[in-house]
């Protein structure tokens, strides 16, 4: 998998889109996704700026990783800002949502 593709299906998934709910708002089939998400076919400029469009993400920051990165280190700055209560609390909150989302993925 290419970092394109690879950042193209964090984001698919990231918003709990299927392969078919991104190829339908694009245009294409969900063949053509698949190959783009394992780097097998590369992303013309015109599905990049649907990718954008519907991910939220401008074309160079899909290109580049930059949001992830610039989102990281946020994130990063801003818990080690907060009370060791605060931090174990979103620990907690964070071990409950994955626990959940991988609940309701075995269902």
């Amino acid at each position: 998998m290419n970092e394109l593709g690879t950042r193209l299906k964090k984001a698919r998934e990231y918003l709990g889109l299927t392969q078919d709910d991104v190829a339908k708002l694009i245009g294409v089939s969900r063949v053509v996704i698949t190959n783009i998400e394992n780097g097998a076919r590369k992303v013309s400029a015109e599905e990049l700026s649907k990718f954008s469009k519907i991910y939220g993400w401008t074309m160079e920051e899909l290109i580049e990783g930059e949001k992830e990165e610039k989102n990281m280190q946020m994130y990063a700055r801003t818990f080690s800002e907060l009370s060791k209560e605060d931090q174990q609390e979103i620990i907690n909150l964070i071990k409950f949502k994955k626990m959940y989302k991988d609940k309701k993925i075995s269902e």
